[in-house]
């Protein structure tokens, strides 16, 4: 639990000056030391440290590369952080590269083109930066960028984006590369379903190859130094990049050597408005938890790692404080749902959001003197419940990870990297993604965790073995092998349930791809699929194949999406495919996950109706409350995203601890009646801190000086502690009744 990492005797402690216990953090504090090699938290900067950006994590992802890096990391690291070197792929400071200075060649036309003769431009930097379409020295311009880097000392590299727009495809370059690649001439994208499909393949190798290329360099480079360091890649989900219209590498690439993945979900990819029974609206925390889903797949059984990004304003600047911290709160629930993830980024751009201004918007209800357009710094309560939630990542690797309240398990939607492939003209597919959404939002929203499966992984061993319903469509998505097929078939003849719902009118089935290249011969891949099952072609409703069953429904997915009972019949099918193989199925309006002495809870938006709201009950404290209050019961009402501390785990006893802090808590140590710890966190920020204790306190001490900002509640067995945070730290000492 939070607050029981350090190893200083309190004398120790009170004789050494913060400055020095602060600089002899990692050597002293073995639990600290413990989370720091485990990389559980990470933040993306461009910036120097400040007082103002001193965040409670492990590392620090300095973002960038060229002559000013060397001193921004520095500035992390003198503060005890770990540091790595992140940077863009598809887009950055790379005009040596385009402008010839590089290899003596003009590299311009390897700017991303659409059909106009226009380039795909990146934000409002202040030059034309290009989103790349890789050249053959592309990946080797990165590598000796990132050399620098290394040479700096970052202990590993992260390559963020690789992102090629599904609608351009029109550059000299690309036009080379599809020659080289196809052993044929360019065709316009958008002059047939075949055309869009092999540009978005090219695309997709093209960043592959890239990544590989640096890959490899970091590696040897490694070698050279005797150093180990890993490559992860900073990526959007599979189905933001398809909802976006966007190609990526995603699966492919731990194939070309990345180590892991850092989930790049938050509000604005979780803000994508879907359809669900015929209404177009956002639904931020089902996505994210789909999203997430989708990433951790991808890593599931490789034993690569994965952190979830959490983004506590986005990039949007046009919301408001409370739009951001709501939609925070809702992505950062979805993500802890997820039982097997416990390393988090816990927030980019930390000067965006603790030195930031952004608008201004009273809450309902309440009045305000501020105007609709007037911009402030961070309200202090979401900063202080910022720093609370910070502090519990960082504890969320838990030996006990149960559901408490949950639909049925083993649920999963299947999904491949095609996905991206169908999304521009001259036949998109649906431009809300209900070939995926139309299968996934009916089960979610009625409390089935389902997952996105990724279909380039099933022939890895074990990989299907946690499923026992799978939901596949070819509308929107292809099947990358035949190979697909037999894992499929072997997995459903032992006693799985497949649930295929296609009405086989998707133009893409017709594309030149291995399903009618000989040795084959089908008009689309579902043929190849059923006929590997053993099944007829035409089986429609559910048939037995093995131990396990085939449910097929000549449907669109897209087309549900768009019908008020759409939802409903999709439910019904996987009911009945469920029942075919005897799984036990359950639905629910909510979700309830314990991680150890934490509760992650969430009511589910247009969810069962008319069965009531699901209770907690207990004695809890509220981490999304900055003033840490304890309740003694939760209503999951739709929308209710929380997340508690349950006072009554086991792992909460008697013995006096600390239990949540809006700070980062150090060399804790109980002795006698006096507890005595080390605190510091963002400046000009309050530190609200909860100490589990029977005894009742008799004086609060911060800095020497007595406190009177604390209160204890006999109640709760809880002492609430409130004090000014500082980048430095600042000594804590409290005494009990004996």
């Amino acid at each position: 639990m939070i607050g029981t990492r350090g190893t200083l005797s309190a004398g120790l402690a009170l004789i050494l000056s913060p400055a020095l216990l602060l600089a002899q953090d990692i050597a002293a504090d073995k639990d600290i030391n413990n989370q720091l090699r485990e990389e559980r938290l990470n933040f993306q900067t461009f910036a120097l440290w400040s007082p103002r950006t001193n965040m409670n994590g492990d590392v620090a992802l300095v973002y960038g590369v060229g002559s000013p890096l060397p001193s921004r990391m520095d500035s992390w690291r003198d503060h005890n952080y770990r540091i790595q070197g992140m940077t863009g792929v598809a887009w950055g400071e790379y005009q040596s590269y385009l402008d010839g200075q590089f290899d003596g060649q003009f590299h311009w036309d390897e700017a991303q083109k659409y059909k106009d003769g226009s380039m795909a431009l990146h934000g409002d930097m202040p030059r034309i930066t290009p989103y790349i379409s890789p050249g053959d020295s592309y990946g080797h311009y990165l590598s000796k960028s990132i050399q620098q880097v290394l040479d700096a000392g970052a202990e590993a590299i992260t390559l963020e984006e690789p992102e090629y727009y599904a609608d351009t495809g029109w550059s000299e370059n690309f036009k080379r590369q599809w020659k080289a690649y196809y052993a044929e001439d360019w065709r316009a994208p958008d002059s047939s379903p075949d055309a869009q499909y092999r540009a978005s393949e090219l695309k997709y190798d093209l960043y592959r190859r890239t990544l590989g290329d640096v890959f490899a360099s970091v590696k040897r480079y490694g070698d050279q130094h005797g150093r180990s360091i890993p490559c992860y890649v900073g990526t959007h989900s599979l189905i933001n990049y398809a909802h976006w219209t966007v190609v990526s590498p995603e699966s492919s690439l731990i194939g070309v050597g990345a180590d892991g993945f850092i989930a790049q979900i938050w509000t604005g990819t979780a803000r994508t408005p879907n359809v669900y029974e015929g209404r177009r609206q956002e639904r931020s925390f089902a996505t994210a938890f789909l999203e997430y889903g989708a990433i951790e797949d991808m890593i599931r059984t490789t034993g690569r790692k994965v952190w979830f990004l959490n983004d506590p304003v986005e990039d949007d600047p046009n919301h408001d404080w409370n739009d951001y911290r709501g939609n925070w709160e809702s992505t950062l629930t979805a993500s802890l749902l997820h039982p097997e993830v416990w390393r988090f980024e816990i927030a980019p751009w930390p000067d965006r959001i603790f030195d930031g201004k952004h608008l201004l918007k009273p809450l309902a209800g309440v009045q305000s003197t501020f105007k609709s357009t007037e911009k402030a710094g961070i309200p202090s309560a979401y900063a202080t419940e910022l720093q609370t939630v910070f502090s519990a990542l960082g504890d969320m690797k838990q030996p006990e990870v149960r559901w408490e309240h949950v639909g049925t398990q083993g649920v999963g939607v299947l999904i491949s990297d095609s996905m991206m492939f169908q999304r521009a003209d001259p036949n998109p597919s649906d431009e809300n993604l209900g070939s995926f959404y139309g299968l996934a939002l009916p089960l979610l929203q009625h409390g089935i965790p389902v997952e996105p499966a990724q279909i380039e992984n099933t022939s890895s061993p074990g990989f299907l073995d946690r499923f026992k319903l799978l939901i596949l469509t070819y509308e929107g998505q292809k099947p990358p092998s035949g190979q697909f097929h037999e894992a499929l078939a072997k997995w459903v003849r032992a006693g799985g349930a497949l649930v295929v719902v296609d009405d086989d009118r998707d133009p893409y089935n017709s594309v030149r791809e291995w399903w009618n290249t000989p040795p084959y011969a089908y008009r689309m891949p579902r043929l190849h699929l059923f006929e590997v099952l053993g099944i007829s072609a035409e089986a429609e409703g559910i048939t037995k194949a093995g131990k396990g069953v085939v449910a097929y429904y000549r449907q669109s997915p897209a087309a549900l999406t768009y019908r008020k009972d759409g939802a409903e019949v999709l439910r019904v099918l996987v009911r009945q495919a469920a029942a075919a193989v005897q799984l036990p199925w359950s639905e629910t309006n909510a979700l309830v996950l314990r991680r150890g002495p934490y509760v992650v809870a969430a009511g589910l938006d247009e969810s069962i109706a008319g069965t009531g709201s699901y209770v907690l009950q207990g004695r809890f404290i509220n981490l999304f409350d900055p003033n840490l209050e304890i309740l003694s019961s939760l209503r999951l009402t739709p929308g209710t995203h929380s997340l508690l501390v349950d006072l009554q785990s086991p792992s909460n006893g008697a013995q006096t601890h600390i239990v949540a802090a809006a700070c980062r808590v150090r060399h804790v140590h109980m002795s006698g009646n006096e507890l005595t710890f080390l605190a510091d966190g963002i400046a000009d920020t309050e530190a609200v801190i909860r100490v589990r204790t029977t005894r009742k306190p008799t004086s609060v001490e911060v800095e020497g000086k007595h406190s009177e900002t604390n209160d204890y509640d006999a109640d709760s067995g809880t002492l609430r502690i409130r004090f000014p945070n500082s980048a430095s730290a600042v000594s804590v000492q409290v005494r009990f009744s004996k």
